[in-house]
């Protein structure tokens, strides 16, 4: 029987009682919901991230419908909580429940629309579930219009890299390296950085034949783990 106070209204209300004017204001300014910016229309409680986590695990088991709708809100810890929810149920699922949390996620990509929404639930549900099956899926994400779909598609391959595959990664960053927005550049440098940490002949030998043409930002974020005196041969020869 299902717990009447696992509904998507009871986790609203919880949410709404945390809410801090202050700190909404100032997430405001820090996702960049102006007019014009990545994040307009956004809306925010100002909750933190661990206490969204901690009420997280008290809705772990609410259903899609009530995820769903938290998912269309426009208050964004609305939507962040919903998604941290669907990674500790695929985390305890079955094979059956992980596919369907899956196709659950993909049919919902539009609402997964600021990069920490991304970032924390593409890598622990595609990026798990797609690691022995079919990627073309990331790759149709890669070309997508929406940037919040590309982002999903290169932050995915970090559950690939945990486990030592570098190809998807290095594919879908072959794909986005002339793409234009700033936060693509952040997401691909980073997955790069992240493939260095796992093998860095890898990773310089893709940066050796790109660094020429790929965006700055890109270039940064990818040798941050740089020593200094190549960090710097990098940057000059970028020059």
């Amino acid at each position: 029987m299902k717990d009447g106070r696992l509904s998507s209204l009871n986790l609203i209300k919880k949410l709404k009682k945390l809410s801090d004017p202050k700190q909404a204001k100032d997430y405001e300014w820090f996702f960049k919901t102006g007019p014009g910016e990545y994040g307009y229309g956004d809306k925010f409680l100002g909750i933190r991230v661990p206490i969204l986590k901690k009420i997280a695990k008290q809705f772990k088991d609410l259903s899609f419908s009530d995820i769903r709708r938290m998912l269309k809100s426009d208050i964004h810890e609305h939507r962040f909580v919903a998604l941290k929810i669907l990674v500790l149920q695929y985390k305890n699922a079955d094979d059956i429940k992980r596919k369907n949390i899956v196709n659950f996620y993909l049919r919902n990509t539009k609402r997964i629309n600021n990069w920490d929404l991304v970032d924390t639930s593409a890598q622990y549900i595609l990026g798990d579930y797609l690691l022995s099956k079919d990627k073309s899926i990331l790759y149709e994400l890669a070309v997508s219009k929406i940037v919040w779909e590309r982002r999903i598609a290169i932050i995915s391959t970090a559950g690939f890299i945990k486990k030592g595959s570098y190809k998807d990664t290095l594919k879908i960053a072959e794909i986005l390296l002339q793409d234009e927005h700033d936060l693509i550049h952040k997401a691909v440098g980073w997955m790069l950085r992240e493939v260095g940490k796992q093998s860095l002949k890898i990773e310089v030998d893709f940066l050796n034949r790109y660094y020429e043409i790929m965006p700055r930002t890109m270039l940064r974020y990818a040798i941050e783990r740089f020593p200094e005196k190549h960090r710097r041969m990098y940057l000059k020869r970028k020059n």
